[in-house]
């Protein structure tokens, strides 16, 4: 446990040092409230587009959000493998249980400081538009995102198992655009209906979304939120599960 610990604040304080860390991480959502906060304002009321409103808004950046957690997380790893530190430290008596929980812990917390601040930033927003958010449904929120966060963070961790440090921002870059297209982040996949919603309703992206908006509601009914938060919760169970296990399979390749 102390191990853990150990390589949880070392992975903590890499992050810290970085810039860009705080830039896409922290800035980056609470920028893009205040700019579709904006867009929202242009668009006729009789339209009847709400994805924008900072009720949906909300919930749709911070997932938007966790998909950058992914990104560092993939860097994390894959520069550790680049830079032998993980080889050197394969030598020492920790195990494999004690990597991941070390990369995982430190990107779970970033993930709930971010999805805190993004709602604040939301919240405050709010109260300038004169559109009310339940705070109770953003302390919600912060909770059961945490799923989605897994989710995300156990993706960064295979991508940068398996990929060079070289390969495995570009490949998160793809998954970020290909995660917040299909995760109806920026428009009303079900409006839109037809193949575009099939092809979002079979990945769990739109699922992540869902689960976000339906807590800041206080929206408790099966399609919303129950189904939703089962999808998600499985899909990152399945997905750690899968990245510790190639993460094992690697750090027993590299010690042969």
């Amino acid at each position: 446990m102390n191990r853990t610990i150990c390589f949880t604040k070392r992975n903590i304080k890499e992050m810290s040092r970085d810039p860009l860390s705080y830039i896409f991480c922290i800035a980056f959502p609470i920028v893009m409230l205040v700019i579709m906060t904006l867009v929202n304002d242009s668009i006729p009321a009789e339209s009847g587009q709400t994805v924008f409103r900072i009720d949906n808004l909300a919930g749709g950046v911070v997932i938007f959000g966790q998909t950058f957690v992914m990104l560092f997380t993939a860097l994390a790893v894959a520069n550790d493998r680049a830079g032998s530190f993980l080889i050197r430290l394969f030598a020492t008596p920790m195990k494999s249980k004690e990597f991941t929980a070390g990369y995982i812990l430190p990107m779970l917390i970033i993930s709930i400081i971010q999805s805190v601040l993004t709602f604040v930033a939301a919240y405050i927003i709010s109260l300038i538009v004169g559109y009310s958010l339940n705070p109770l449904g953003l302390l919600l929120a912060i909770v059961t995102t945490i799923p989605s966060a897994l989710m995300f963070i156990a993706i960064g961790l295979i991508f940068g198992t398996i990929f060079s440090e070289k390969s495995a921002p570009g490949l998160c870059s793809v998954l970020i655009s290909l995660g917040s297209f299909v995760g109806a982040i920026w428009f009303d996949a079900e409006k839109s209906g037809g193949v575009m919603y099939t092809i979002c309703k079979c990945l769990p992206f739109i699922y992540c979304t869902k689960t976000a908006r339906a807590s800041i509601k206080l929206d408790f009914t099966f399609d919303g939120f129950v189904l939703p938060i089962i999808i998600v919760t499985l899909t990152a169970a399945v997905l750690m599960f899968l990245g510790i296990f190639v993460f094992r399979r690697k750090m027993k390749a590299d010690l042969a």
